[in-house]
């Protein structure tokens, strides 16, 4: 089975306008997520409609996929990056790694990647067991429960699930509950279907995209990581990775 991983990446950002390229020890962002992701796959594409963050990535050895700028998700930019990349090189899955999380792990993809084995994984992407239990209350962390067959059963900004008799502060000590990474691995062809979907109702209520798929009858795999990645969404996220690299 042939993957590749392409990670979609914007100049244009509301809170961090140009984050692709910020530097973040002596290289940009997105060397960071591109150098990590090729110590798991060798077929790692850019997916851009940036010339700068093209150049950027040519600049040190990466390879860069231009795409439309009127994409309204990553997903989108992906699978179009996908279709360009398929005519010259065989693709059974995709892997979309965003593209401002600096320290994705290889072990991260490697568990996407087992998610195929089972012939019948249409989509796949991460979870985590909660320990911290305030995050069961965060809005900004969805929580997704799975049925036994690891499989999404639904995904939301709300604790998930509900703990009866018994209050918030000992939900964690009641119940496993996970957040959702946000990494997702798809077959090529249904990647290429889901982009034909429209935005569904359970979609529009929660801000999640996720959430179309499994409106649409889509089966999500889940594989879980211990692993907690770093997101950069605003200047003060990128000095708090330099603090974990321990530089200023």
């Amino acid at each position: 089975m042939n993957f590749a991983v392409i990670i979609p990446a914007r100049f244009q950002s509301t809170r961090f306008p140009g984050k692709p390229l910020a530097i973040l020890g002596n290289k940009p962002i997105i060397q960071w997520v591109y150098e990590n992701a090729r110590k798991s796959l060798p077929n790692v594409y850019v997916a851009t409609d940036d010339e700068r963050i093209f150049a950027a990535v040519e600049a040190f050895g990466g390879k860069a996929v231009y795409t439309s700028p009127n994409h309204q998700s990553g997903t989108d930019r992906c699978a179009e990056a996908a279709r360009k990349v398929a005519e010259t090189l065989q693709i059974d899955v995709v892997i979309n790694v965003q593209g401002d999380e600096p320290f994705i792990r290889p072990e991260q993809i490697d568990a996407l990647k087992a998610c195929f084995n089972t012939p019948e994984t249409e989509i796949a992407t991460l979870i985590k067991p909660i320990t911290n239990a305030a995050e069961i209350t965060n809005i900004n962390r969805p929580k997704v429960v799975i049925n036994k067959n690891q499989e999404a059963l639904y995904f939301s900004r709300s604790p998930i699930p509900f703990v009866r008799d018994a209050k918030p502060e000992e939900w964690i000590s009641r119940n496993t509950f996970y957040s959702h990474i946000g990494m997702y691995a798809y077959r090529f062809d249904i990647l290429q279907k889901l982009t034909q979907l429209p935005v569904g109702l359970l979609e529009k209520a929660e801000s999640l995209e996720q959430l179309r798929w499994l409106e649409n009858g889509f089966r999500i795999k889940t594989a879980q990581t211990t692993f907690e990645n770093i997101g950069i969404d605003t200047p003060e996220d990128l000095e708090n990775a330099k603090k974990f690299l321990g530089i200023e």
